[in-house]
């Protein structure tokens, strides 16, 4: 999706950056985990397949994307993207009939920093986001049976579970946004800064854009 290929989204654990083919390696790198694999029901990809999703995902009308970076360690602009990487998270707009319907994914790749809140402040604000931008009005999240802990977070933010598939063995989460949620949203990301990814990393003389 290409509404959000100069957004940078500042938070005070996490900033979101668009998927852009400098960050390829490093997501590749990650995907090679069985563990990863199997929480994301993903099979392994070649680099050059890779490259070629991330180009799919960029233009895609119905996917939006965003990699999750430590702010602390991104703002001290010596740092690249690649560096600071901890995961990704994305919204995929995947009923044609309600385009106010979105599933929302979060992966915290990065071992050492599961359990510390960057994947609910990155939910959080991909949430915002699409409530803001992209006007979505309903969540919904499938998580795998044994993720636990994305479950039980999806839970915290009010998320209710609507249905187990046992063939799959996963779990759909559901919210509906309404006037109040909305509400309660906004107020929990309204630290966040909406910045030019652009500007933001010229100072640090490493910007790759996509062409």
């Amino acid at each position: 999706m290409r509404i959000n290929q100069n957004t940078a989204l500042r938070g005070d654990k996490v900033t979101l950056v668009p998927y852009s083919s400098a960050h390829v390696p490093r997501y590749h790198e990650w995907m090679q985990s069985e563990e990863l694999q199997r929480l994301t029901a993903s099979e392994p990809l070649s680099l050059e397949q890779e490259y070629e999703m991330q180009r799919s995902w960029r233009d895609d009308a119905d996917k939006c994307t965003f990699i999750v970076l430590d702010t602390e360690r991104w703002s001290e602009q010596a740092c690249g993207d690649e560096d600071c990487m901890v995961g990704d998270v994305n919204l995929f707009l995947t009923d044609p009939e309600d385009p106010t319907l979105g599933e929302i994914e979060i992966m915290i790749a990065e071992p050492s920093y599961r359990g510390r809140g960057f994947g609910k402040e990155a939910t959080l604000m991909m949430m915002s986001y699409g409530v803001t931008e992209l006007g979505i009005t309903k969540f919904e999240a499938k998580i795998g049976q044994e993720n636990e802990a994305s479950i039980c977070m999806f839970k915290k933010l009010n998320f209710k579970e609507v249905s187990v598939n046992s063939v799959f063995q996963e779990v759909t989460l559901r919210l509906d946004v309404t006037d109040q949620e909305r509400q309660w949203l906004l107020e929990q990301t309204k630290h966040v800064k909406k910045k030019s990814y652009t500007e933001e990393k010229l100072p640090a003389g490493g910007l790759e854009t996509d062409r």
